[in-house]
């Protein structure tokens, strides 16, 4: 028989490793608490963990009761739900929704060994776009939250592929197991598609001249597979930018163009067309929802709904100004700077 190697842990290189496997403390926080709390201080997110945005204005509008009935639509790291289930006092239930396999499952654990069982947390591995599914079973909701966001632990993660700031794979979905890959995604459009998806999925101002660059590349043989091949290409096609601005244009570009093509692999904007058409048929009358978005496209889609569905006496409220998270919340947690709320309420 085969003596069975022993394989040593990856080791903790420094004070502050960059390597995101290297990060063995992060991504433990009940063992290295004070690593994780120093991390956070600094204005960081700690390896494998996501700090959700605006709790107190969600808990605040949200007015949760125990012996209620919520949905969290997007699970995440689950700090969301773990803050509305307190609200609850053991009483009532909480149904979270997410798609994300190998997250999903990090964070039922999680909230298990809180002490939340089926009873009062309930999880379904379903795309939000399908909540009157949900309905069926559980019935109508009294609260009812959407992140929109990507968490934390995804875009850290080289594996999953959603930043240009790490070398990986291409990937960007938010269910590795399903779908297109982003790569797969640039092999199988065309050059023009492409242009029209960085311009209507987040106003790239470079559409034009990104597409023409990654595609003359992916002719000449250069694979398209790699975050940084993509990268290198929005860098190569933004040289006529003045020096002294190319380093600002080329992270913006950047940003913009993983944007976009998540948007297309995961289909977010039907998603949440389909979202916001079914959203009143699982509210109770006065039933209320909350949704963080985090750009301008997002927001617009549920500010039109929420505002056309009020004019037809669908909500009795909805936030008439875009609700924005705290100076003091932006500078400890930067990646909530971006993050907009908008509320309704449904009609009695």
């Amino acid at each position: 028989m085969e003596e069975k190697q022993h394989k040593r842990r990856i080791h903790y290189s420094g004070k502050y490793p960059k390597k995101f496997e290297e990060k063995y403390k992060e991504h433990n926080p009940d063992k290295y608490g004070d690593v994780v709390e120093h991390v956070i201080a600094k204005g960081s997110t700690p390896a494998g963990m996501h700090i959700s945005i605006m709790v107190k204005e969600i808990l605040d509008f949200l007015n949760i009761q125990p012996g209620q009935q919520g949905l969290d639509c997007t699970l995440g790291y689950g700090g969301h739900t773990s803050q509305m289930l307190k609200k609850l006092n053991g009483s009532g239930c909480i149904y979270g929704l997410d798609i994300d396999p190998i997250e999903s499952a990090k964070t039922v654990e999680r909230l298990r060994n809180a002490g939340y069982d089926e009873e009062i947390f309930k999880f379904r591995r379903i795309n939000f776009e399908n909540i009157d599914k949900v309905c069926e079973e559980a019935g109508r909701f009294d609260f009812v939250l959407a992140d929109l966001g990507v968490s934390s632990m995804q875009i850290d993660n080289p594996e999953r592929g959603f930043s240009y700031k790490i070398d990986g794979p291409l990937d960007l979905r938010l269910d590795p197991n399903s779908g297109e890959s982003a790569a797969e995604r640039l092999h199988n459009i065309t050059k023009e598609e492409f242009m029209g998806m960085l311009i209507e999925n987040s106003d790239e101002p470079y559409a034009k001249e990104i597409a023409e660059k990654v595609f003359n590349l992916m002719k000449k043989g250069n694979p398209m597979d790699t975050t940084t091949a993509l990268r290198e290409a929005v860098e190569s096609a933004l040289w006529k930018v003045p020096k002294e601005e190319k380093a600002a244009a080329v992270k913006k570009s950047c940003a913009r163009v993983f944007q976009a093509l998540r948007i297309d692999v995961n289909s977010e904007f039907e998603v949440l067309y389909a979202f916001l058409d079914k959203l009143p048929g699982i509210l109770k009358p006065g039933g209320r929802v909350a949704v963080l978005t985090f750009h301008s496209g997002e927001d617009r889609l549920v500010k039109k709904s929420f505002k056309e569905l009020k004019k037809a006496g669908v909500y009795s409220e909805i936030a008439e100004d875009v609700i924005r998270p705290s100076a003091e919340e932006c500078r400890i947690n930067p990646r909530s700077r971006s993050t907009k709320m908008r509320w309704a309420i449904k009609n009695q």
